[in-house]
This record gives structure tokens, C-alpha cells and sequence, in this order.
């Protein structure tokens, strides 16, 4: 084992076309929230994690790869 912690929840994939993108862009693309405010909000907030930290920088970029967990949900940004 490698010590890390298995929540047994696999991280849902966000396609992207192009990277790198803002963070808050991938709440929306993934549907965990209903408007650009609202995400947001929700990462200046504290609420959003990026590869396990918190984030609270809204236009952090993001890209292939990374896990973003909002609430229960928890997806990993995949390039096309």
C-alpha cells in the first residue's frame, strides 16, 4: 500500500480541449454547478480542493490530470 486514503469514489472525467483552463470553468463544464457566480463563489469560499488542497484562487489554471473535489463530488480533467 501507499498510505494514501481510498474513499472508494472515482472522480467522474471533464473532457477539456484545450489547456491550461481556470478552475472555476471546470465546475461549470462538469455540472457540479449551476452558474459561473456560483462557482465562483464556491472556490474563493474554500470549498473546492485541487489534487487534495484547498484552492481559493478562481482563475487557477488547471490541467490534464488534476482531481477537483466540490462537495461529494469529484471529477479529474482529461485533454481530447
Amino acid at each position: 500500500m501507499d498510505g494514501k486514503k481510498d474513499t472508494g469514489v472515482r472522480p467522474t472525467p471533464v473532457r477539456i480541449h484545450r489547456e491550461p483552463i481556470e478552475l472555476y470553468k471546470i465546475l461549470k463544464l462538469g455540472n457540479l454547478v449551476g452558474s459561473g457566480g456560483e462557482a465562483k463563489s464556491a472556490v474563493t469560499g474554500g470549498l473546492v480542493r485541487l489534487n487534495g488542497v484547498v484552492e481559493t484562487r478562481k482563475g487557477k489554471k488547471v490541467v490534464a490530470g488534476d482531481t477537483i473535489e466540490f462537495e461529494k463530488n469529484r471529477i479529474r480533467v482529461i485533454l481530447d
